[in-house]
């Protein structure tokens, strides 16, 4: 299988920079293909602007953000960095997105990469509104098929992002990475992998970690994905995209769009 791997760390010689490496090792020795973008490495250039069209909308139009991306991924005029990054994850049966959580989400590079890969008719814009579906996303859409992991470390104690915890439970700051980044054009979404508590990492706890990760990246297309809810089967009404009143009733939140029966 083929593995995208879109690392976000400016230290090679970090725990991230290792794990990166490791992950690598262990999906190639499984057999599979790996891909690796080095944001920081690469100087990836993170705003998205006017540049990322080599050629404007016809009439001297102002910029604007969604209609430039949709014309440029339309007629083949966007930035050689933007295609490239696509054409991987076409390639990709998997990807995994690698970075320390900064600030409660991910580094502003990796962001970037989001926002000007992410383009109008790839990964948004994509499929029919009506009165029964509101286009091809959440669950749906370009990237439907391939799977999604985080990889995430973070200084703070497991108990800080407990469901109790002053940083607030952290599938709830994930969940606009999970659920709005990854599973709107389609990713079956996998748990993630969480480092906690990174200032105190000793050789011991470093191999734990270590064998943890290979474990998981062992089952990288076996785990369970996250389950959302479909936008488009029937538990969303339509235009409205509010869970029915018979769907986790008196429920709201990030919680409510997960199936716990699942």
């Amino acid at each position: 299988m083929n593995v995208l791997i879109v690392y976000a760390h400016p230290e090679p010689m970090s725990l991230n920079g290792s794990l990166k490496e490791l992950a690598v090792q262990r999906l190639e020795a499984a057999g599979h293909h790996v891909q690796v973008s080095d944001l920081y490495a690469m100087q990836w250039k993170a705003p998205l602007d006017a540049g990322d069209t080599l050629e404007r909308r016809p009439g001297g139009a102002p910029f604007h953000p969604s209609l430039d991306s949709r014309h440029a991924f339309e007629n083949g005029f966007q930035s050689a960095d933007i295609a490239a990054e696509q054409n991987k994850l076409r390639w990709a049966d998997a990807v995994i997105l690698q970075f320390p959580l900064w600030w409660f989400s991910m580094p502003a590079i990796l962001k970037g990469w989001v926002e000007r890969v992410y383009a109008y008719g790839f990964a948004y814009g994509v499929g029919e509104h009506s009165d029964a579906r509101w286009g091809d996303r959440y669950g749906e859409g370009s990237l439907t098929g391939k799977r999604a992991m985080l990889m995430v470390t973070t200084g703070g104690w497991e108990s800080h992002y407990s469901p109790r915890g002053i940083n607030g439970p952290i599938e709830d700051i994930l969940f606009p990475i999970h659920h709005g980044i990854l599973y709107y054009p389609g990713f079956d979404v996998l748990p993630p992998f969480l480092v906690y508590h990174t200032s105190k990492m000793d050789a011991a706890r470093y191999q734990a970690t270590a064998d943890a990760l290979g474990a998981r990246l062992d089952q990288l297309f076996t785990t369970e994905p996250i389950a959302f809810r479909p936008q488009n089967s029937g538990a969303y009404e339509i235009p409205a995209l509010t869970l029915r009143d018979d769907i986790s009733p008196g429920q709201t939140g990030f919680a409510a769009h997960v199936d716990a029966a699942a």
